[in-house]
């Protein structure tokens, strides 16, 4: 299969779902998911990267203030965010190529960067 860069919503549709799916299936980060509404959860995210990527306006949160609920309840280390952002890179490299594939896997990084000091830093 052909890739390509990511181009709209049914691109980012397809990242998010094969991202989880990775995700759901890492033992090093699935049990923080155990909780989830995956559908619920899917569709934020897709917000959340559409926004992200293409500056829609569409995704309302504050995924800092979750992830410190998350690390009050289950412990976040940096093994977490590394696996996390090898899982996020290694899907967007098996689906797409291009320079929107190469911004959201530099804002992957700097978002897993930020989240990591400002959280880790609570201990």
């Amino acid at each position: 299969m052909a890739k390509h860069d990511i181009t709209g919503s049914r691109d980012i549709e397809l990242l998010v779902t094969s991202f989880y799916t990775r995700v759901a299936k890492a033992p090093a980060i699935n049990h923080f998911f155990t909780e989830t509404s995956w559908d619920a959860h899917m569709q934020t995210m897709v917000r959340f990267w559409e926004n992200a990527l293409f500056f829609t306006g569409n995704y309302q949160g504050n995924p800092m203030e979750i992830h410190r609920h998350i690390h009050h309840i289950k412990k976040l280390d940096s093994t977490h965010f590394d696996t996390w952002l090898q899982l996020f890179e290694a899907t967007i490299d098996d689906l797409f190529e291009g320079e929107v594939a190469n911004l959201a896997k530099q804002k992957a990084r700097n978002i897993a960067t930020v989240m990591e000091i400002k959280i880790l830093e609570m201990q």
